[in-house]
């Protein structure tokens, strides 16, 4: 496995990021350039693309770290360049289904799944030649914070959902998987300092067990960790266990 940490959220480079491990490889281009965000982050998972292809073509499964989840198209990108056609088994307290027309925030945070299965902007995926994501090859697990467009979507969709305590109803276990852990699926009480804390959700030791689980059943060929909270919060401590066991299990 190969530790590689991309230290930004969205187009902003956090050099400061706290970390659950140390990283073996660091993508921090000195320059985005100029453009939308969309353009500028284009240029960053181009980066990240050509590292999971590289790792994945020599038979080492990336961990990638960063502090958002949109990391994960160029993470995705990767392993296609690699030759594979992943499933995507997502972890996250929300449903990352937004569209520039649905978002009432406007955050490009929450769309990447949406982007990931064909629909929302565009830029990157035509910029890194990311290719769609059939529906039914995506897993939301305890995506449980969603705004009334993204239960609309979803109800129409086949993407699939499951909570923590059922996930083994879901997996794909004869495909090669794309694991994507935003931290956010924790319950805010057991991860403190989260961006985008989601109450009522599973405890910390559930999701370890659930992604044990994934490690278990299914071939995982690449790992992406959010790290979604707030500098000096602890929570890189809190789930330092969680990551060690992410690289002992593959």
């Amino acid at each position: 496995m190969t530790v590689i940490a991309v230290p930004f959220h969205l187009d902003e480079h956090l050099p400061a990021l706290e970390l659950p491990l140390a990283p073996q490889r660091s993508i921090a281009p000195p320059e985005l350039g100029p453009g939308s965000p969309w353009e500028r982050m284009a240029v960053l998972y181009d980066e990240v693309a050509d590292a999971v292809a590289a790792d994945v073509t020599a038979g080492r499964v990336p961990l990638v770290l960063s502090g958002d989840c949109t990391t994960s198209l160029g993470v995705v990108a990767g392993l296609q360049r690699a030759g594979l056609d992943p499933a995507l088994v997502w972890f996250d307290g929300h449903g990352d289904v937004q569209t520039p027309e649905t978002s009432a925030s406007g955050y490009l945070g929450g769309m990447p799944v949406r982007q990931l299965v064909g629909g929302a902007d565009r830029t990157v995926a035509e910029r890194i030649g990311l290719r769609v994501v059939p529906e039914p090859d995506v897993l939301l697990v305890d995506a449980r914070d969603l705004d009334p467009p993204e239960e609309a979507y979803l109800a129409t969709s086949a993407i699939r959902r499951v909570p923590v305590a059922n996930l083994g109803t879901g997996l794909p276990p004869h495909r090669p998987v794309y694991l994507h852990l935003d931290v956010d699926v924790v319950d805010a009480r057991d991860l403190p300092g989260l961006l985008f804390p989601v109450p009522d959700g599973p405890r910390l030791p559930a999701v370890a067990a659930a992604v044990r689980q994934v490690l278990a059943s299914c071939e995982v060929v690449a790992i992406g960790l959010a790290c979604t909270w707030r500098s000096g919060s602890g929570a890189d401590r809190a789930v330092a266990e969680l990551v060690r066991e992410l690289t002992a299990g593959t």
